[in-house]
């Protein structure tokens, strides 16, 4: 697998690990020995930011089968929702890309790891009053999302497209500092608000992470610039199940995979995401993992 990309979290603010850290309500301790090692349970504890979503039902309904019962918390806040997992009040999540698990580590001292692939999610250009990238006039306003996580990929997407020229060609730690020449004038404004800036004339375009363009309604027919999910540079950007380093080797896991990636769940989430991911069930832990230690050797050598 290539790793060429580097970690875009070493700009993290610190701000953003400052937010509460409360624990759970709560967890399974039959999940972990007495001695931090792995055992199997018939009940798996797990943290996600949309434990609503119907496929959630399905992935319990399809781990009933194999005699395990699956508990899905909803907690907003991606620190609390690794916290959880490290702390043992929860036994895995799923929320998180590589580059923001490595960013965790790094930061507090984690010891979490992927266990699991389950798929890559598009950052797209939206806009509603031009159809494709060359209509963009000059100096036209482009909203993009400002953390770190998103900054850099996104100023990556707009080179792709042809709107700005980056220093060195940019890297995955690039912010509009590195811009050297450019079409559009590139606003960065908090991912919740890319939507907003669009909706409301401030930007003729804005790139949108996958939730928040569901969260406002922006179709695919407002999509003039989509990255290529099968480039292996996209691999830190891969969304993953994760546990404690003391309990990667539980067999829970393998079954949580393998339903998860059941025609079934998938039919539910690419519905929810109105097809906009690539299902990466090939990639291994292993792979996953080696993926992760590069991403948190180039954080640290950062810093």
């Amino acid at each position: 697998m290539k790793k060429k990309i580097l970690s875009v979290i070493g700009l993290l603010a610190a701000g953003a690990l400052t937010l509460s850290m409360a624990a759970c309500s709560g967890g399974d301790d039959s999940a972990s020995g007495s001695d931090g090692g792995a055992t199997e349970s018939s009940k798996i504890v797990l943290g996600a930011d949309d434990g609503t979503e119907e496929h959630w039902t399905i992935l319990k309904d399809k781990l009933a089968e194999e005699g395990i019962e699956l508990e899905v918390r909803t907690i907003s806040d991606g620190v609390q929702l690794n916290q959880g997992v490290q702390d043992g009040e929860l036994d895995v999540n799923l929320f998180q890309h590589l580059i923001f698990l490595s960013q965790f580590n790094v930061n507090n001292g984690g010891t979490l790891v992927p266990v699991g692939a389950t798929a890559v999610y598009p950052l797209a250009i939206y806009s509603e009053k031009y159809s494709a990238v060359e209509d963009l006039p000059e100096g036209a306003t482009v909203a993009v999302p400002n953390n770190p996580t998103n900054l850099a990929r996104a100023l990556l997407n707009l080179q792709r497209a042809g709107l700005v020229e980056l220093k060195d060609g940019g890297n995955s730690l690039s912010t509009p500092e590195d811009i050297v020449s450019s079409k559009v004038e590139v606003l960065p404004v908090d991912a919740n608000q890319t939507v907003t800036a669009l909706k409301d004339g401030s930007a003729q375009a804005a790139i949108v992470n996958n939730t928040q363009a569901q969260k406002g309604g922006l179709g695919d027919d407002l999509i003039i610039f989509k990255e290529d999910l099968d480039d292996p540079e996209l691999a830190p950007y891969i969304n993953a199940f994760v546990v404690r380093e003391d309990q990667k080797d539980d067999p829970r896991w393998a079954k949580l995979l393998e339903a998860y990636h059941s025609p079934e769940v998938e039919a539910s989430v690419t519905e929810l995401n109105q097809g906009n991911l690539q299902f990466k069930g090939d990639w291994s832990a292993e792979d996953l993992q080696a993926e992760l230690a590069d991403l948190e050797e180039q954080l640290r050598a950062t810093q």
